[in-house]
């Protein structure tokens, strides 16, 4: 009992998860010109999206309570969000990909939305790469973090303010283009399209907190 007790929102990770899985294969989805049935990448693509920034947001802020702490174990959880994060980007450009060739015929084209998202991955890979260049753990830790939050600066406008600017973008709600809400008049999208967001963003909670648990065991046997 008291298990389930502390693992409610795991359990509820995984039920959400298989819901999309499920419901994005099987459940009728509205047939919308050019999309047709890829419209269910819907549930893979756009909430892995919205769990990257959740899980890069959360890494920022314990990024800034490091700056501000000193504490190691913070420079931990916004190491593995972020890690977590960056993972959750590479699965949403690759889904992107996939609809792009189903639907723009083909695997990459020149749109504003997907040059943004692809920077703000590379942006977060130099995080990475910049970590395991440092040494020593407080240096690691003043640097990375600094980098951290000007790279969520940067990501925020990179995604949401700029490609709304551009009039060549072939995403729905940008350049002319009309948004989902415009013509899903049904909500058969929206039966499993906010679950996943819910689902996807809980599972990444759930795959930083492993990373943390082990840097944390590691930490602990350095002391």
């Amino acid at each position: 009992m008291n298990f389930v007790k502390q693992s409610w929102w795991k359990i509820l990770a995984v039920i959400l998860v298989f819901y999309t899985i499920i419901g994005g294969f099987l459940f009728e989805a509205p047939r919308l010109a050019i999309v047709n049935e890829t419209i269910r990448n819907l549930y893979f693509h756009v909430p892995m999206w919205f769990a990257m920034v959740t899980m890069l947001l959360i890494s920022t802020i314990y990024s800034i309570k490091y700056l501000n702490k000193r504490n190691s174990l913070h420079d931990v959880v916004a190491n593995e969000f972020a890690n977590v994060g960056i993972l959750l980007g590479i699965l949403g450009l690759s889904t992107g990909s996939i609809w792009a060739r189903f639907t723009w015929g083909a695997w990459w084209v020149n749109d504003p939305q997907l040059n943004a998202a692809a920077i703000g991955v590379l942006i977060y890979l130099a995080y990475a790469v910049l970590r395991n260049s440092i040494e020593d753990d407080q240096k690691r830790g003043t640097v990375s973090g600094v980098y951290n939050i000007f790279a969520f600066a940067a990501f925020v406008p990179l995604i949401f303010v700029l490609p709304r600017l551009a009039d060549n973008s072939l995403h729905p709600g940008k350049g002319g283009n009309p948004g989902f809400n415009a013509y899903d008049l049904d909500s058969k999208l929206r039966m499993v399209f906010y679950p996943a967001v819910v689902g996807w963003a809980l599972l990444g909670v759930w795959l930083a907190s492993l990373g943390i648990r082990m840097k944390a065991l590691y930490l602990k046997r350095e002391d």
